[in-house]
């Protein structure tokens, strides 16, 4: 399952599995971005000082064991070999700060995976990269056996927001990609869903 490349729609576009061999590329990827280096992708991991209290190289190093011990738990978009975005996901119970999330918390009972953040180099952002790794992420999902995606964007309704405050993703990027909202807490803050068919998540190609 490992080996998994998800074939987008754009040619010169690779989505893969965040396996122990990529975990530089992730390192590359995050080198620009101080928040990135930081968080390593463990914010909704962790809680309170747990998190904050291994700012940087604290959670780089849990996130790196994560990664040794598989399954990945995410996908990098390449352009050629450049690692130019990222995508978290896994089962929603790996994520206690969601699990415990008074506006993000669960909708129902029903086990379902979470795209709980992502990073797009800034060079690549504004190209439709976070919805073709929604589209990456269905079917990644679906191949482990997934029956429902969910998804926690933010509603701009048009406004201008600083890249900062969306790292779970537009709205409109999820609508593309085919989620639809399903609980709202916050005027913000809506939960999606997109449930995972054969028809829907498409047909999965394995890397060389």
């Amino acid at each position: 399952m490992e080996g998994i490349l998800i074939a987008p729609r754009t040619a010169r576009l690779a989505i893969k599995p965040l396996t122990p061999e990529r975990w530089g590329d992730l390192e590359q990827l995050f080198e620009s971005n101080g928040t990135c280096r930081g968080c390593f992708c463990m914010f909704w991991r962790r809680r309170g000082r747990a998190f904050s209290g291994a700012w940087g190289s604290k959670n780089r190093a849990a996130f790196r064991r994560i990664v040794k011990e598989g399954p990945p738990p995410g996908l990098l978009a390449y352009a050629g070999q450049e690692p130019v975005g990222w995508c978290a996901l896994a089962p929603r119970e790996e994520y206690d700060r969601l699990q415990n999330s008074r506006v993000l918390g669960p909708v129902d009972d029903k086990p379902v995976w979470a795209v709980s953040c992502f990073f797009v180099a800034r060079e690549h952002r504004g190209t439709g990269l976070t919805v073709e790794l929604l589209r990456g992420a269905s079917r990644y999902a679906r191949a482990r056996g997934a029956r429902v995606l969910e998804g926690y964007p933010t509603d701009t309704r048009g406004k201008k927001t600083s890249s900062s405050w969306v790292y779970t993703g537009l709205l409109q990027a999820f609508e593309k990609a085919g989620f639809r909202e399903v609980a709202r807490r916050s005027k913000t803050r809506p939960i999606v869903r997109r449930r995972l068919t054969a028809g829907s998540s498409g047909r999965p190609h394995l890397a060389k």
